[in-house]
């Protein structure tokens, strides 16, 4: 399309979060008329989200600030069969009382993004749970009114199923029924809130479709579907894979500093593209921070770091962790801010292996990895190269309160803090 008659779909294009929709026409002008009731899906796997999630979350922010209504939809009940889109294997199964407590920690995980209050004029954000009808559903009944919709040839075509088949992964019975489950989700949130669209990773496409036809056949609705595309770095890795695991978005897994260091370290040639994703930036500004180069692009990369751990984590937690930053690098200080660790003081007294103190700071996964580091050259105390990977490191190394600085590199940094 050439031209929007709706802001949501155009910042949509512009910012580069359209891969497929079912019809853009009829999607967009919904939009215009502040028509359109939209719900990404969340399972409740973990007690966060991370940045996988963070483009759809993104959408629904820009569907708010366009004057439509966003609904996260919290898996309550499809967490207890596990969608296997992109996954080999069959995920764990976590009891009730775990998914209800990981579904509390993951609404903070909104907080900042979208408003659950009609604030400013805006339409109230709502938060569903698949649970209040999935767990209500009889088996029988189930079969016969909604998976009579559907054609077992075709569901063995979805990208969810016949991937996991070619390559030769068991799929149980349970996850098979996983797309009937989410179809079934968009119509009732159909009956309920109006809901009149699904976004979602290009992952997703499959099901979304399923639940758009799903929706006409049971009762005759026009429904869209929209998902976004598979966000990769220059460099071709995954969006949001480290080394140290994913990139969580509540403060009790990874720390606001963590966090902004993460955008901090964007490859040169992504900041203007994930400003414009992650950001709310207007794009002239984003178009002006993308021309610098040189030693100048930092600039832009801390404005990326300092805009994304804003909306994430506030504009408190973006300044403290902007300005630990400064103080770690700039001046080469122990920023009271940097992620702490505290040890006993008679444990240093007599010393640690310098492998052991990394890996209890979190800066390596295993006694292992702390060592293939510090072999590497890669782990610093204080400042200065850990020789050896049995270097003891003792009281000695701290300074008049009882800190130590451990590092992986000359960007990841722990104090470790005798107690």
């Amino acid at each position: 399309m050439a031209q929007f008659k709706s802001d949501f779909m155009r910042v949509l294009h512009e910012r580069g979060f359209v891969h497929q929709c079912t019809a853009p026409e009829a999607l967009d002008e919904q939009a215009a008329a502040g028509r359109l009731v939209a719900y990404v899906g969340y399972d409740c796997t973990a007690d966060s989200l991370h940045i996988g999630h963070l483009v759809s979350i993104m959408i629904l922010r820009w569907l708010q600030k366009t004057g439509n209504q966003p609904i996260a939809l919290m898996g309550g009940g499809t967490t207890k069969v596990g969608d296997p889109s992109g996954r080999d294997e069959t995920r764990k199964l976590l009891t009730a009382e775990q998914i209800d407590a990981n579904m509390a920690a993951i609404r903070r995980s909104f907080a900042n993004f979208i408003d659950f209050d009609a604030v400013g004029g805006r339409k109230a954000a709502v938060m569903a749970n698949n649970a209040d009808w999935l767990d209500q559903l009889l088996y029988i009944p189930l079969l016969r009114d909604v998976g009579r919709h559907f054609s077992v040839n075709r569901m063995l075509t979805m990208d969810s199923v016949r991937l996991r088949l070619e390559r030769d992964q068991p799929l149980s019975f349970l996850e098979f029924n996983y797309m009937i489950l989410q179809s079934y989700d968009f119509v009732e949130l159909a009956r309920r809130f109006g809901c009149n669209a699904q976004f979602g990773g290009s992952d997703q496409w499959g099901n979304i479709v399923m639940g758009v036809e799903l929706g006409r056949r049971m009762e005759d609705r026009e429904l869209f579907g929209l998902t976004c595309p598979l966000i990769t770095t220059a460099s071709g890795a995954k969006m949001g894979k480290t080394a140290a695991g994913a990139v969580w978005l509540n403060p009790e897994r990874l720390s606001p500093y963590d966090y902004w260091q993460f955008w901090r370290n964007t490859e040169d040639a992504d900041v203007g593209r994930f400003m414009k994703l992650f950001t709310d930036l207007p794009l002239d500004e984003i178009a002006r921070l993308e021309k610098l180069a040189g030693a100048e692009i930092n600039d832009a990369k801390k404005v990326l770091a300092f805009e994304a751990t804003r909306l994430c984590h506030g504009e408190k937690a973006a300044r403290e962790a902007a300005e630990t930053a400064r103080k770690t690098f700039e001046e080469g200080a122990l920023a009271d801010n940097l992620p702490t660790v505290d040890v006993p003081r008679a444990t240093l007294e007599t010393g640690l292996p310098a492998y052991e103190v990394l890996r209890l700071a979190g800066l390596a996964a295993s006694n292992a990895e702390a060592r293939r580091l510090i072999k590497g050259g890669g782990g610093r105390l204080n400042d200065a190269q850990i020789a050896s990977e049995t270097a003891a490191v003792t009281m000695a190394d701290a300074d008049a309160e009882g800190r130590i600085k451990v590092s992986a590199g000359r960007k990841k940094h722990v104090l470790i803090r005798a107690v």
